[in-house]
C-alpha cells in the first residue's frame, strides 16, 4: 500500500509516495523551497507543487512545524508565518489539492512515528525521545511506544532563550560554529531534557543525522543511549504517510460500524 507524505519545513517542502510495508519512499522525493514569508496560501501552493509533481490524487499526510490540535488546527508557528495560527490546515490543503483527504500532524511527531516503527526506535519500550535538528529542534516523546503529541521541546528555555536558537542546525550555520563547539551546545540541551524526562534512548534525527559521526562522539555526560536516526531526513515524509493511512483506516472502520485496527 502506498500513501503520499509531505514534510513542511522552515527551509523546504518535500514529499514522495511511501511504501507503508517497507517504511520507505517508493520514489525519489521532490523538494521545493519554503516561501518567505511562509504564509498559509504560499505554503499550500508549495505542497500542491510537490504533490502534482508525482500526479498523485489519493490521500495525503502532511507534517507541520508547530503544534497541531483538533485534527488539523495549527496552534503555534515558530518558524513559519504567524498567519498559520488558528488555520484549519487540513481544510486548506485539502481544498488546494482538489478535495483529497489530508491528515496533518506535528513534524517531529511524524518523524518519531517513523523511527519507532521502522528506524532506530523499533521495538524499544520505556521512554524514548526522538529529536530532530534543523531550522529548529523538534521533539517526539514516546512512553512504551505511545506518542505524547506536540511536546515542542525545542522551545524549552536554555540560557534565557528558546533552546533551538542555541543548539539547532540553523544556529550552527548562522554562527559558523565548529562541530566541537556545536556539540557542546547540543550536549547542554540533551542534559536539560534528560533531567526533565529521563529517557532510556535518544534518537537524533534531521538532516544533520547523516553526519552523526562528526558530533555524537563528542557528546559526554549523558546517561541515555544516544543513536542517530536511521530514516534520516525522510522520517517526516514516512511518518506523515503512516498517520494518513491510520486516519483513513479509522474513518473507514467508523463508517462500517466496526472498530478500527490498531
Amino acid at each position: 500500500m502506498e500513501i503520499f507524505g509531505v514534510d513542511i519545513g522552515g527551509s523546504g517542502i518535500k514529499g514522495a509516495p511511501v511504501d507503508l510495508a517497507r517504511g520507505d519512499l517508493s520514489e525519489e522525493r521532490f523538494k521545493v523551497l519554503t516561501p518567505h514569508p511562509a504564509t498559509p496560501d504560499k505554503v499550500a501552493d508549495g505542497v500542491r507543487e510537490v504533490v502534482r509533481h508525482f500526479g498523485w490524487t489519493g490521500p495525503v499526510g502532511v507534517t507541520f512545524p508547530g503544534v497541531v490540535t483538533g485534527g488539523a488546527t495549527i496552534r503555534t508557528a515558530a518558524n513559519v508565518d504567524r498567519g498559520w495560527v488558528g488555520t484549519d490546515a487540513g481544510a486548506l490543503l485539502g481544498e488546494r489539492l482538489g478535495g483529497v483527504p489530508v491528515t496533518v500532524l506535528n513534524d517531529a511527531d511524524a518523524a518519531g512515528i517513523a523511527e519507532m516503527n521502522f528506524g532506530a526506535g523499533r521495538g524499544r519500550r520505556g521512554t524514548v525521545l526522538v529529536l530532530t535538528f534543523g531550522t529548529g529542534i523538534g521533539s517526539a516523546l514516546f512512553v512504551d511506544g505511545t506518542l505524547v503529541p506536540n511536546t515542542e521541546l525545542g522551545h524549552l528555555e536554555l540560557h534565557g532563550h528558546d533552546a533551538e536558537r542555541h543548539a539547532s542546525t540553523k544556529a550552527k550555520d548562522d554562527h559558523e560554529l565548529t562541530w566541537e563547539h556545536w556539540a557542546r551546545r547540543v550536549q547542554k540541551y540533551l542534559a536539560h531534557v534528560e533531567m526533565l524526562f529521563s529517557p532510556e534512548l535518544m534518537v537524533i534525527g534531521g538532516g544533520v543525522s547523516r553526519k552523526a559521526q562528526k558530533f555524537l562522539p563528542l557528546i559526554e555526560g549523558i546517561r541515555a543511549e544516544i543513536v542517530p536516526a536511521e530514516l534520516r531526513n525522510n522520517a517526516g515524509i514516512v511518518g506523515a504517510a503512516m498517520r494518513a493511512a491510520a486516519t483513513r483506516t479509522d474513518t473507514d472502520a467508523v463508517r462500517a460500524g466496526t472498530p478500527a485496527e490498531r
